[in-house]
Order: structure tokens, then sequence, then C-alpha cells
């Protein structure tokens, strides 16, 4: 199966530990070893929003701002390349073309930010579409998506299955609040819908929940299903 892990900075590396960097790397091995094809997007995290609050003191501009974010995210993306060793591409792929040619290969792509103005939620979208995933997977440091914003709406509800469209409304509508915190932002979320594909969106701090999420499609967060779904993936009909 080919999946695209997207790794939020705060869950890859929120303390620049080791440790939790090698666990991610191990569960992605295993993964390849079992013959997923894998591309992998990593996330800024607290480290980019501390360089992004500097800056901004410092009167840089909004797409300065985000150029420094995606530095970050690049950095991110290097220590899990130095804990895949071999079987990564050898630097942060910087477009998507790069991110395919190395998939093409046989290497783990690893992308950060593409370009100003785009998250890398929409990049881990836009990345799996470009390369016709058939999953793509946010390691996330909430457990899935829920009604309202869990940290301020103690009633919020999770979600275990929703579709596109319906994540695409609630996306809309948590964005429309000022300050309320959404699993995937809009763009991503559009994108996911337009390219129909499958998508989960799960706490991502154990990284071994999330490789059996993409050898067998068990887990505690969301799945979000395509308009018209029908059938799981074969692999995890098989499992």
């Amino acid at each position: 199966m080919k999946v695209v892990v997207s790794v939020g900075g705060s869950v890859l590396a929120p303390d620049l530990e080791a440790d939790r960097v090698s666990q991610y790397a191990a569960a992605l091995e295993a993964l390849d070893d079992e013959g997923h094809e894998l591309g992998v997007v990593v996330g800024g995290g607290p480290t980019a929003r501390e360089y992004i609050q500097t800056a901004r003191e410092l009167g840089a501009n909004e797409i300065e701002l985000d150029e420094i974010g995606i530095a970050v995210t690049r950095l991110n993306g290097r220590l899990l390349i130095a804990a895949l060793d071999e079987r990564a591409a050898p630097t942060p792929s910087e477009t998507y073309e790069d991110g395919r040619e190395a998939l093409r290969r046989g290497d783990i792509p690893v992308l950060g930010g593409t370009v100003a103005a785009q998250t890398t939620d929409a990049v881990s979208a836009a990345f799996a579409e470009y390369v016709n995933a058939d999953l793509l997977v946010y390691a996330t440091s909430v457990p899935g998506v829920f009604s309202a914003d869990p940290n301020v709406d103690s009633a919020a509800e999770k979600y275990e299955e929703m579709s596109a469209d319906e994540l695409v409304d609630l996306i809309a509508d948590l964005e429309m609040n000022a300050g309320s915190n959404a699993p995937v932002d809009l763009l991503a979320a559009k994108v996911i819908q337009r390219a129909g594909m499958r998508a989960i969106v799960l706490d991502g701090n154990d990284p071994e929940a999330v490789a059996r999420a993409i050898r067998t499609g068990e887990h505690d967060g969301t799945d979000v299903l395509p308009n018209g779904h029908e059938t799981d993936p074969a692999d995890w009909t098989d499992a």
C-alpha cells in the first residue's frame, strides 16, 4: 500500500528528543520491510513557533515568517532522515516532483513545507494526491476529529468516522471561530475531498499505533472516507 504519513513537529520532536525520532524511524522501517511505499511530511512544531514569534517581534513580514517555518520543518525532516539512515532520500524533498522521484527509486521521501502560505497539512494532502497514495495518515497531537475544539469545549464529540464533505464543513466552521484548533486545515480538507482519498486522523504520540493503523486500519482516531466509499484497502482485509 502506498501511504503518506504526516507527522506533526510536536509529535516527532516535541523537545528534540532523539528517542522519539528513533521510535518513529523504527516504525517506518518495519512498514518499509513489509512492502509498504511510504512518504513522510514533517511539521515544524513548537520550535517553528518559537522562531516565528521571535522573527515577528523583529519585524519580519508574513512571507518571511512562512519561510522560517519551512526551514524548521526541513530541519525536523533531517532528524528523521538521519534516523532512517540509508532508507530515506538523503535530503528533504523540496518539491512534490522530488518526492515522487524518491519513491520511484525505492527511497522514503521526507518533506517539510514547500511554499509560503501553505501548511504541512496541505502539503501532506497534496503530496498524497500527487503520488496517488492509497492512504493519508495525520499523526497529530489530538486523538481524532472533534465536533468542536476539545481544548475549550468539554462537550466536544469525537467522530469515529466521517465523509470528506463532512470534514470540509466542520473545518470551515471551526476556522471561523478565532482561536479554535482544527486537526487539519481547510485547504488540506478540500484536497482530501477533491482527491477522493482515504484518510486517518489519530494521536501520533505512539509510533506503533500509527504503524498499526496503516497495517490493519485499526486505530482510536477518525476515519475520513471518500464519498461513495464501499470497501477497505485490500491490505486491511488480508491483515
